[in-house]
């Protein structure tokens, strides 16, 4: 029996998933305080889905990247739950889960996460076998300095994830009619994709988990200059 949560981003998902079944799954895509909701939300979960505390074997979470605030509300109750029973955690990265979205898709998927100020956070992607193969690793990059080696790809280009009106105007200006942006539910992620992929993972220690974050906070990496420049 595996739980699964992903607080990464606005979405707030979780699932259960048990021998090869979904057992269920709830999914929400509101600017709403994770910290209060996440925990209500698992109670419910298990709860209609008739598990308990001691059923778990496995703890997946999404390890970012992501929304600093998201990510360590996730990654703290996995970790607790996960210590608390003794048992494994896993983590998955936010943008892989993103690109499942695109698992069905002929050509590269670019799952991305807006990183403000014209970077994101992205990977890129393609199915192999029916599954998701990262091609180019997870990473904190400018958006032009992302796209520019696409321009050459002979294949189509799928993107997922944050589709702001200024990314899509970015990528529409350097990649043409070559990129093709998801539906609006290709822009979240869901926690039954968390679960599959970790089924097959071991795991590790709640006590040695740390999350992806791939950048500092802002306010941390001043904070560091500041005590570089004393």
């Amino acid at each position: 029996m595996i739980l699964g949560m992903d607080t990464s981003s606005d979405t707030m998902t979780i699932a259960l998933f048990n021998e090869g079944v979904v057992l269920g799954e709830y999914t929400t895509n509101l600017k709403k305080n994770h910290s209060v909701r996440l925990l209500p939300a698992i109670a419910a979960l298990m709860d209609e889905c008739g598990v308990k505390p001691t059923d778990l074997k496995k703890i997946a979470v999404a390890k970012g990247p992501g929304s600093y605030t998201g990510l360590r509300i996730g990654v703290t109750v996995a970790k607790t739950m996960a210590w608390d029973a003794g048992i494994p955690i896993v983590g998955i990265s936010s943008l892989a889960l993103l690109a499942e979205n695109g698992l069905y898709f002929p050509g590269k998927v670019v799952a991305l996460m807006d990183a403000r100020r014209n970077n994101v956070y992205a990977g890129i992607y393609h199915a192999s076998e029916g599954k998701m193969e990262n091609i180019f690793a997870d990473g904190h990059i400018a958006l032009a300095e992302l796209l520019e080696p696409l321009a050459s790809s002979d294949e189509p280009i799928l993107f997922v994830g944050t589709l702001t009106e200024q990314i899509c105007a970015t990528v529409t200006e350097i990649l043409g009619e070559q990129a093709i942006f998801g539906q609006a539910d290709y822009t979240y992620s869901r926690a039954s994709s968390l679960v599959k992929l970790a089924a097959d993972l071991d795991g590790e220690p709640a006590d040695n988990f740390v999350p992806a974050y791939l950048k500092l906070a802002e306010a941390e990496s001043k904070w560091l200059e500041s005590r570089g420049s004393e």
